[in-house]
């Protein structure tokens, strides 16, 4: 089946055609995940970080607006608070703890270029209440219009399920579509979908693009990788729900040299969700 899904996927112009949409994306949402912020034993990796914040300010400097949707609040708090994390309320709280942690290395981090920063916390209300989310929206778009990049992540302190089901590939998606970007990326530990799980099987392939191969793919990410909190299921069915907005997605590996300018100047790289348009409905 994977030769099938890999062929399906480049036969159409419509590939190329959302790769040149991705390069030309004025407004773009990149989600960073856990394990693109933190080491082996999962704490906050400022080299990691400070790859981050290069490769943003890239889009940055081509007059790009940048949303950031980061995790890494818990891997920052580890280290400081001599305590064992059990339960999700001690989760929440070793969030807390990071939050500002992690918000003071990105201060540092982009102060480097100059560039300010502002933090948003929010929850499913946040996104789900018109009225709360028009708010929010309008937050943003004030500071887009004052050249701020805004640092989005749920508020574990008053959120109950945050943790547990990895929803910052939800809220990315959510924030990509409720504030009508251009892009969705999704920076992640591995080089984009693949027709197996990478990490178990060397044999797998990338698929570097998913369109009208999307219930295929699906069913590839079903077979090769457990259900677990923020996996690579999640960011598939997001990155599909951004592209079903008319809104291209990629999903791409956080080490690659020079990832987000390889995107800013069309260049294939992790794994493309082309926009349906209503074109590729199954």
């Amino acid at each position: 089946m994977s030769e099938q899904v890999q062929t399906r996927a480049a036969d159409t112009d419509a590939v190329e055609h959302a790769r040149q949409r991705a390069a030309d994306a004025q407004r773009v949402v990149v989600k960073a995940g856990t394990n693109s912020l933190t080491d082996d034993q999962s704490r906050l990796d400022r080299e990691k970080l400070d790859k981050l914040v290069d490769d943003i300010m890239d889009l940055r400097e081509r007059g790009k607006d940048v949303l950031l949707v980061s995790s890494g609040a818990v891997g920052a708090g580890k280290g400081r608070v001599d305590h064992d994390v059990e339960t999700v309320e001690e989760s929440q709280a070793l969030a807390t703890v990071g939050q500002s942690h992690l918000m003071r290395h990105y201060t540092e981090s982009f102060d480097r270029y100059d560039q300010k920063i502002a933090q948003l916390l929010l929850t499913e209300h946040d996104l789900s209440n018109p009225e709360r989310f028009t708010n929010t929206r309008n937050t943003i778009e004030t500071l887009l219009d004052w050249g701020i990049v805004p640092i989005i992540n749920e508020n574990d302190a008053v959120a109950t399920e945050e943790i547990r089901i990895g929803d910052n590939d939800m809220l990315s998606s959510s924030v990509a579509i409720g504030v009508d970007v251009d892009l969705l990326v999704t920076l992640t530990d591995v080089g984009g979908v693949y027709t197996a799980n990478p990490k178990h099987d060397e044999t797998a392939q990338r698929i570097e693009s998913v369109g009208e191969n999307y219930g295929e793919v699906q069913q590839l990410v079903s077979e090769s990788t457990p259900e677990q909190f923020g996996g690579i299921q999640t960011k598939v069915e997001r990155a599909r729900a951004a592209a079903e907005h008319d809104i291209p997605a990629i999903i791409a590996q956080s080490t690659e040299p020079d990832v987000l300018e390889k995107i800013a100047t069309a260049k294939p790289v992790g794994t493309l969700f082309v926009p349906t348009n209503g074109e590729y409905d199954e």
